[in-house]
């Protein structure tokens, strides 16, 4: 049985990736009020040296998203601990342990983990070797394309094979790339010429024209979405309706109820002020989805305000503003 089954009218698997600081429990419940995708991987469980892996592993919950199946991943640098947390979280119920071979912050790879692992294919095939045998589910793995620069992009491509997972996910930038430059959509091609086993293409699908061609281009098995499923928390459906030629149109209330889910989200004794400040990040994004809400952005992001409602009192007239603005021009998404 495929991982990662076409859905109807041959849309693509669609998967919800994790994002350190923004993909957080708050955004996951929102986005799956609103649904279209298949499947969300939780932000990264560390496992540091000398981890007690089952108090870490309390914090990953299977049902949070329920019906929507939710995947473990796990993020370190010693093969028995690794595979010793992979061991809780599949207690827990988890149905995939993803193993995170491409975070970037300098905190992460300085003690060897994330994309520090893409330094050494075969230390990379030891870690992930250890999570693959020590669990009956499946295990994948979401790669960057190198640490300093592509030199071993196919030694770390076959070592993951190599190590038994079923599929890789690649977000095509090297470590020292991070978020800037332009994803390089032809090493997923390459990816996939190289490997036997399926590819998840990740990176810059901010639009369902994106989509379209990284599915043309690269030929991949399915796609991840991170960021434009924050800029536009509506992109999972629009591209299930290109595939099935149905009409799709979010409305206001749609983006209502979708930050009503966010906020109701937030733990109870939250300060007013780390609420506002998570709020301005995701509002930071959602400005983003059009030039007309884009010209409001820095007026949002530099706004001071005390306390929620006020901000909120600020801000969503704005966010409609735009949205109106483009649904008059059609050209939302």
């Amino acid at each position: 049985m495929s991982l990662l089954p076409k859905g109807p009218y041959g849309c693509p698997y669609l998967q919800l990736a994790p994002m350190e600081g923004v993909g957080d429990y708050c955004f996951r419940k929102a986005m799956a009020s609103v649904g279209g995708f298949d499947e969300a991987v939780k932000d990264f469980l560390r496992v540091p040296q000398n981890a007690h892996v089952k108090s870490l592993s309390l914090a990953y919950t299977a049902n949070e998203l329920s019906p929507t199946s939710l995947t473990a991943q796990i993020m370190g640098s010693d093969p028995e601990l690794m595979g010793e947390m992979a061991q809780e979280l599949m207690k827990r119920g988890a149905p995939r342990i993803d193993v995170n071979c491409g975070c970037p912050s300098n905190i992460v790879t300085g003690r060897g983990a994330g994309s520090s692992l893409l330094k050494d294919p075969s230390f990379l095939h030891t870690v992930v070797r250890a999570v693959v045998k020590s669990v009956s589910i499946p295990v994948t793995v979401k790669m960057r394309s190198g640490y300093e620069d592509t030199s071993l992009f196919k030694e770390n491509l076959l070592a993951a094979q190599e190590s038994g997972v079923r599929y890789i996910t690649l977000h095509p930038r090297t470590k020292v790339d991070g978020y800037g430059p332009p994803a390089r959509w032809d090493l997923i091609a390459e990816a996939k010429s190289i490997l036997k086993i399926p590819v998840v293409g990740n990176g810059d699908i901010l639009k369902v024209e994106d989509a379209l061609k990284m599915l043309e281009t690269t030929k991949c098995d399915a796609l991840m979405i991170g960021r434009g499923a924050v800029i536009n928390p509506f992109i999972f459906h629009q591209i299930q309706s290109h595939f099935s030629r149905k009409s799709y149109k979010p409305q206001w209330n749609d983006l209502l109820n979708y930050l009503d889910v966010y906020i109701k989200s937030m733990p109870i004794d939250m300060p007013n002020k780390i609420q506002i400040n998570k709020l301005k990040q995701l509002f930071g994004f959602l400005f983003k989805s059009t030039p007309k809400l884009l010209e409001n952005r820095q007026a949002i992001l530099t706004s001071r305000y005390e306390n929620i409602v006020d901000f909120l009192n600020y801000a969503k007239p704005l966010l409609k503003e735009g949205w109106e603005y483009t649904e008059r021009d059609s050209k939302l998404g």
